[in-house]
This record gives C-alpha cells, sequence and structure tokens, in this order.
C-alpha cells in the first residue's frame, strides 16, 4: 500500500492493523480514523474478508489462512489470545491453579491453557468457533 493514498477507512484500518505488533485489537484502536459505527462497520468487512477473526464483544484478533482448511484462524493459539485481551481490557491474567500445580510438579495432568485466572470481575466470552476459554478468580498473593 505504499506509494498511493489509503482511499476507503476498511484501507487505513487495515494498514494499522497490519503494522501492528499486537494481535487482539478493539474499537478504541482506531479511534482517530472515524466514528464509532464507522469503524465497527469496517471491523465487520474485515471479518468478512477473513482479515481478522471476531473473538468476544468488540475484540478482534489477527488472522492468516490456514494451510490445511484454507480457512481463516488467528495469528495465535486461543490462550494467548484470550490473555492478550483480558489485558487489553485493563484486566491481569495470571495462570490457574491447575497451570500452577502441574508447574510446580503436584499433577501430571497436562493444563489446556482454557481455564485463565483473572484478577477482577470479566463476563465476556473470548473464543471463536465453538471454542471458549473460561476463567477463575485468581488467587490473591
Amino acid at each position: 500500500m505504499t506509494g498511493k493514498r489509503l482511499k476507503t477507512l476498511e484501507d487505513r484500518v487495515s494498514y494499522r492493523i497490519a503494522r501492528s505488533k499486537q494481535s487482539v485489537f478493539v474499537r478504541e484502536d482506531f479511534d482517530g480514523l472515524g466514528g464509532y459505527d464507522q469503524i465497527g462497520r469496517a471491523l465487520r468487512q474485515l471479518a468478512e474478508n477473513e482479515k481478522l477473526i471476531k473473538i468476544g464483544y468488540g475484540l478482534y484478533a489477527k488472522a492468516k489462512k490456514s494451510s490445511l482448511s484454507g480457512k481463516a484462524v488467528p495469528v495465535k493459539p486461543l490462550p494467548d489470545l484470550a490473555k492478550e485481551a483480558i489485558e487489553r481490557l485493563g484486566l491481569e491474567a495470571r495462570p490457574s491453579q491447575l497451570e500452577r500445580d502441574y508447574n510446580a510438579g503436584r499433577t501430571t495432568q497436562i493444563p489446556t491453557g482454557r481455564l485463565i485466572a483473572v484478577k477482577g470481575r470479566i463476563s465476556r466470552r473470548i473464543g471463536y468457533n465453538g471454542a471458549y476459554v473460561s476463567y477463575e478468580r485468581a488467587a490473591a498473593r
């Protein structure tokens, strides 16, 4: 896109996403480009065009084409996206009790990473394609 002007809002949003090191985006990331509804339409259009994947209410993740199915998949695994999304929402994600037990050698059960301990309250469903993460209250340190 270098050399030519980015004409549409969708082009400008797409350019900002491509240049970003983040994997998870919220509408506020694009505040300077247009109005609330305009940004929402541009993000929905990018999700339809498989440049983004909607992982929750107001949460989008960068997407790439799967080499196996040819469909859009996120650039990172779901647990990593969920932790990044939780932090983008202003909360703190910590290892779950299962992860702490496994790392301490108290169990041989390997955690899936789909259970995330959160410091604070969260009620959003984060996931895609029928797979969602669960939350537990983070233990006080």
